[in-house]
């Protein structure tokens, strides 16, 4: 019993049942009418007998037949009694004594609805009445007919005629249920079913490569189903691969934190004893030195947390903005040793509330980027819009390849040179966002890249 359940609850019986239904439903719906046909054929037939019968009638030269011929030709009509008029003249041919009419019918008057009424109404009665059939003569339009005839052979000839519908319904249904279940089931349910499977499989194990499914050739809505399926399946395998070297990379960088905070314990005494000295060049560049010492070990520290939760928190404190453009440029070199000009047109008025060692981190991975792309100036310029502070970078340099563009703000993938990890700008992006702004690409070409951080004011 669970088995025909589990049967019948498929897409595939679900389908077979509807077919079927809906197949016998336009039988139904056309049963009626084709009833109402047949019934007017065959009263038609007999009107068109009835004229043949009353030829032989008016061939004779007084018009008389005999008592034998008589009978033979309503008895070949099916007839109890004929009467033709034609050109004002009327024949008849009837029986000595004939019975009374219990309805008549007129098939020059009344529309398919009378006809269909009139077939149901009949096709539900058991007695054999008498009717009278009054129509044109299928043979001559100007000859009208009246015959009187017993309902019982109609009758039986119509059940007949509904029990061959019936047959031809069931059978037209089968065949019909059959081949659209066999398309379907080729077309549409077995392709899904295998669709089905392979997601229960990916999901046991996402990370085995044999259990991403095999897109198909076909251009229909399956083969696309088939094609971003596997599509969603291939990224997210990458994303479970990254996950794991980010895993690997966090517990790296915490061991590396570690060691690396003893490192810059000593530095940041040693330079703690550097403000003391005489010479005025070590005691100008040693608060730099001390600044930069602190940064490092902040950023170990909001690496270490970022590594434990994510995204570190924001310290909201509100610094003129070009005070922190000029903290940029100040140590900023290309690879040669070369100074890079950081160009500020921000407003000596113009102060933002943001983590100013976060966006510390975010301008400064920006124009290291564009000292890598080749760029000898960058350009700071920021402007309030609309209750948003929007600061453009603009540098001269070679713009982005291809490759970084496509993969803009994916670690892993979106470095723009040889053997970088990507992870500047996703976690630029990411820092940007943790305030409540967005970080963007406006331009890139060969004439400069520009980018823009927006901060809410």
């Amino acid at each position: 019993m669970e088995p025909l359940r589990r049967l019948m609850r498929s897409l595939s019986a679900r389908l077979l049942l509807l077919t079927v239904f809906f197949v016998m439903l336009a039988e139904v719906l056309i049963f009626a009418p084709s009833v109402a046909r047949f019934r007017e054929n065959w009263l038609t037939e007999r009107l068109g007998a009835a004229h043949l019968a009353i030829l032989s009638l008016d061939a004779t030269p007084d018009q008389v037949v005999s008592d034998k011929l008589r009978m033979e030709l309503l008895d070949h009509v099916g007839a109890l009694g004929i009467v033709v008029r034609r050109d004002g003249a009327k024949l008849a041919l009837s029986e000595n004594m004939p019975p009374q009419v219990s309805e008549q019918v007129d098939l020059t008057s009344g529309g398919l609805v009378s006809m269909i009424v009139d077939a149901m109404r009949m096709l539900g009665r058991t007695d054999n009445r008498i009717i009278r059939v009054i129509g044109k003569s299928p043979k001559d339009p100007n000859v009208s007919i009246e015959i009187v005839i017993e309902e019982g052979p109609l009758q039986r000839e119509i059940v007949n005629f509904a029990w061959r519908i019936l047959a031809l319904s069931i059978a037209i249904s089968l065949i019909t249920a059959t081949l659209v279940y066999a398309s379907l089931h080729l077309l549409l349910v077995r392709p899904m079913r295998q669709i089905t499977e392979n997601m229960v499989l990916f999901r046991e194990d996402p990370e085995d490569v044999n259990r991403v499914v095999q897109p198909s050739r076909r251009r229909d809505e399956i083969g696309v189903a088939q094609r971003e399926l596997a599509g969603m399946q291939q990224r997210l395998r990458a994303a479970l691969r990254q996950k794991d070297h980010l895993a690997a990379l966090g517990t790296a960088v915490a061991k590396i934190n570690h060691d690396l905070r003893g490192i810059l314990a000593p530095a940041l005494l040693m330079s703690d004893r550097l403000e003391d000295s005489e010479d005025p060049e070590v005691r100008r560049v040693t608060p730099r030195l001390v600044a930069a010492i602190e940064r490092a070990v902040s950023l170990c520290s909001q690496t270490m947390d970022y590594v434990r939760r994510g995204v570190p928190d924001v310290q909201l404190e509100r610094f003129p903005l070009n005070a922190l453009v000029a903290d940029i440029g100040a140590d900023l070199a290309d690879p040669n040793g070369q100074r890079v000009a950081v160009e500020s047109r921000v407003g000596l008025d113009l102060e933002v509330s943001a983590d100013r060692s976060q966006m510390f981190r975010v301008f400064g991975n920006l124009a290291r980027n564009s000292v890598e792309a080749g760029a000898d100036t960058i350009t700071i310029g920021a402007c309030e819009k609309d209750h948003e502070i929007e600061i453009e970078i603009a540098d001269n340099g070679s713009g982005l390849p291809a490759r970084a563009r496509e993969n803009l703000f994916r670690p892993f993938e979106g470095s723009a040179k040889a053997g970088g990890v990507g992870l500047g700008l996703t976690s630029a992006r990411e820092l940007v966002r943790s305030h409540g702004g967005e970080l963007s690409l406006i331009s890139t070409g060969e004439s400069g890249t520009v980018f823009r951080v927006t901060l809410p004011a």
